[in-house]
């Protein structure tokens, strides 16, 4: 470009013509637009008075003026009526759905019609209207393919742009520093300062009265120990809340000396958490130093820190000033050593004679058996009514003087049951029953004390009184008002099975196994009870529930079963063989249960015994098939091959079923008598056509005989008939899948094997959910 070019520019086209449509001013370059106060208005204050003239109607009050009716004149119509609906306020019910439901079908079927013209439409306005208005990209595009022909030169004489932005990054400036001057950084060092010295008005006053003056008062605050305390306080409150649910910390107020106690020394700690934790618990202690807990806390803190001697001062100090916490004395007698503990506890004992901690502590630290008595004795006269203080005096006695000393410690702790039948197990058999007869009378309302008379007379032998006293013992407990919990009673007889009190468990069982049922619900929880008694162990009080089921449902057939099984699992032959016996007097028409019966003698090796029982059975049960079928195994296992055709004549003849004929053909079949079977099986298939297994076997037959010919014609014949059966078998049953098999593998050993193909392909397309053809 000329420099006469550049002097003499040309006025621009587009100065003064309107701008063309859709255009944006600035939006080439990024600009979008903005919003100034002029637009919206002055602002207003906050207690400006609210014109409601111009708030927006609220939704609520829009819902309210649509649900009123509008009744007036004008919207009235002689022919139509009011222009609302009638049944606005009507329930919505089924048929109102209904209704609704066939109008928007009829809605939606109208617009269906012109839906396509519709759209059709509305592409073609839309065409319209983008070539009427097209965007910035679509006019300019020409222009842009203009820009290609633009040489360097042209593009470097392009002028800058003329605004401000981003100006700091295309122009950076340096950044200056100043140093500080000497008095502000004294002055820092001033403020920082704690001012120790006293006022001359207050050394006048003497501290007493306040010094009016004309200038307000001002005293030096360490800002710096005061922000050091509030970050400790904030980070203990942070961590209390990182360690709790729903923002409510856990700790337990009571349990925190419990955790303490629980915690591990370790040395590895952050030392600025010492340091916070120290500074906070002493802050903890200046406000409030009668607080135990925070003594005990502290001197943990040093004992984790590994300062045990600055542990021990503190616990010390603690003890001082908190000479009535239980707590803080044991801490020490723990932290101090061994040769000083006593001493601590003794100091402790004076100020509280009636902590049995501290009693059970100054045991503790007596090597001596014999100095462990004399404190337990001191410190029974000063806590007489303390039953953890009997309890370790007598452990430390021989028999005899525990016996003493716990006639005296029932007297002073009345109600303690342990102590009760402590005393009952040191003594005799006569005094053991006085010694109970008095815990009743102090304390009527347990049960442990009955149990114990009861073990103590299963234990001399009297089981007649077993029973009585567990009966007893629950009428009193219910005359004194105590609830009676049959999951926490079986739990008491199963500790009883365990202790070997067997019919003590049984009792209790017997006692309570129907307390609180109704009669619909015995069944189903006693044999719930008497699972979950076996799956936890007690064998015993499982049988003991069976036997009261059954003594309370004779004729229930499923709860002799449940009773057989247990007692065919945790019991032994001889238990197995009563309940079975004393099963089939009750049921006599359960099968499976006589053939139980029989199936335990005979695998007992008693045969005849086994006999005798079916025989028995068969009087209770003539047409039974499954006990004749019992009878012919019995028969059939032990060889007796003529008694079990004898009992399959006889099934033929009066207990006659497609099972009956099958295994008496199977047993000639298996003895070689061939045509016995044959004659058996044809005039069984004549009978029941319906039963494929009698029809294969058939066949199988005719088979096994077509190879056994020697005769050409006849092999060929009986071959014809196996053949012919199959198919007159598949005719009866076209389900059968071993049928179709059968047939196409005869075929198959026949030589033809497209036949039996095509009988797989008919099988196939009868049986299609069939994956075995």
């Amino acid at each position: 470009m000329s420099v006469q070019t550049l002097v003499t520019k040309k006025r621009k086209e587009f100065i003064g013509l309107p701008a063309p449509l859709g255009y944006a001013a600035g939006i080439g370059r990024g600009a979008v637009a903005f919003t100034t106060r002029s637009d919206i208005g002055p602002a207003r204050e906050a207690n400006d008075v609210s014109d409601e003239r111009h708030v927006a109607p609220s939704k609520r009050r829009k819902e309210q003026e649509e649900e009123e009716e509008d009744l007036n004149d004008s919207n009235y119509d002689e022919f139509t009526g009011y222009g609302g609906s009638l049944c606005a306020k009507d329930p919505y019910e089924k048929d109102d759905q209904e209704a609704d439901a066939i109008y928007a079908s009829i809605d939606d079927r109208m617009d269906e019609r012109r839906r396509e013209y519709r759209e059709k439409r509305f592409r073609e306005e839309i065409e319209k209207y983008r070539r009427e208005r097209p965007k910035i990209q679509q006019q300019f595009m020409d222009l842009k393919r203009d820009l290609a022909s633009v040489s360097e030169s042209e593009w470097n004489a392009l002028p800058e742009v003329g605004d401000s932005r981003n100006r700091k990054q295309r122009n950076p400036r340096y950044e200056r520093f100043t140093p500080i001057p000497d008095s502000i950084i004294a002055k820092g060092l001033s403020d920082g300062q704690t001012n120790v010295s006293v006022d001359v008005i207050e050394q006048s006053l003497g501290g007493l009265t306040t010094p009016f003056t004309s200038q307000t008062a001002q005293m030096d605050i360490d800002m710096k120990k005061i922000g050091e305390a509030r970050t400790s306080l904030m980070d203990i409150k942070l961590t209390q809340v990182s360690d709790s649910v729903s923002g409510q910390t856990v700790v337990d107020p009571k349990g925190y000396l419990t955790d303490l106690q629980s915690m591990i020394p370790q040395h590895g700690g952050d030392i600025n958490d010492m340091k916070k934790a120290r500074l906070l618990l002493k802050s903890v202690r200046e406000t409030n130093p009668k607080h135990a807990p925070a003594w005990i806390a502290s001197a943990r803190l040093e004992e984790i820190a590994g300062k045990l001697q600055v542990a021990r001062n503190l616990i010390l100090s603690g003890c001082e000033e908190c000479p009535k916490s239980e707590d803080i004395w044991l801490e020490a007698a723990r932290l101090v050593p061994p040769e000083q503990a006593k001493s601590v506890v003794a100091q402790a004992i004076r100020h509280l004679p009636q902590s049995v901690r501290l009693w059970v502590k100054a045991a503790d630290l007596e090597t001596e058996h014999k100095a462990k008595k004399v404190v337990f004795k001191k410190a029974l006269e000063q806590v007489p009514n303390s039953v953890r203080l009997w309890k370790l005096a007598v452990e430390l006695e021989d028999e005899d003087d525990a016996r003493l000393m716990l006639s005296l410690a029932v007297e002073c702790c009345p109600t303690s049951v342990e102590l009760w039948l402590a005393l009952a197990r040191l003594e005799t058999y006569e005094q053991a029953r006085v010694v109970l007869n008095k815990a009743r009378e102090s304390i009527p309302t347990d049960r442990q004390i009955w149990f114990a008379a009861t073990r103590l007379e299963e234990a001399q032998g009297n089981q007649n009184m077993v029973q009585k006293i567990v009966d007893r013992g629950v009428a009193s407990l219910q005359a004194n008002m105590v609830e009676i919990n049959r999951d926490q009673w079986i739990k008491d007889a199963e500790e009883c099975e365990k202790a070997k009190s067997v019919l003590t468990a049984q009792a209790i069982i017997k006692a309570i196994i129907g307390y609180g049922l109704e009669e619909q619900d015995k069944k189903h929880t006693w044999l719930s009870d008497a699972e979950n008694c076996a799956t936890s162990g007690a064998i015993e009080c499982a049988r003991a529930i069976y036997a009261v089921a059954l003594a309370h449902f004779p004729t229930k057939k499923s709860i002799w079963l449940r009773a057989a099984y247990f007692e065919r699992n945790h019991g032994t032959r001889e238990t197995l063989e009563e309940l079975l016996r004393q099963a089939v007097s009750h049921c006599p028409q359960a099968e499976v249960l006589w053939l139980m019966a029989a199936k335990t003698r005979w695998l007992a090796g008693d045969v005849p015994a086994a006999r005798s029982i079916l025989a028995r059975a068969f009087e209770a049960n003539p047409n039974s098939e499954e006990i004749w079928l019992a009878a012919v195994k019995l028969e059939s296992e032990n060889k007796e091959y003529a008694r079990a055709r004898r009992l399959l004549d006889k099934a033929c003849a009066s207990a006659s079923t497609a099972r009956v004929w099958m295994k008496a053909a199977r047993l000639e079949w298996c003895l070689g008598e061939l045509n016995k079977a044959l004659e058996m099986l044809e005039k069984a298939t004549s009978t029941y056509n319906q039963a494929p297994k009698l029809w294969l076997m058939l066949s199988q037959v005719y088979e096994q005989l077509s190879e056994e010919g020697l005769k050409p014609n006849e092999v060929e014949s009986l071959k014809e008939r196996a053949r012919n059966t199959y198919r007159e078998g598949l005719n009866h049953n076209p389900h059968y899948t071993a049928l179709w098999l059968q047939l196409s593998r005869f075929e198959e050993r026949q030589g033809n094997l497209t036949k039996a193909r095509s009988i797989l392909e008919k099988a196939r397309s009868q049986n299609p959910k069939t994956p075995e053809l």
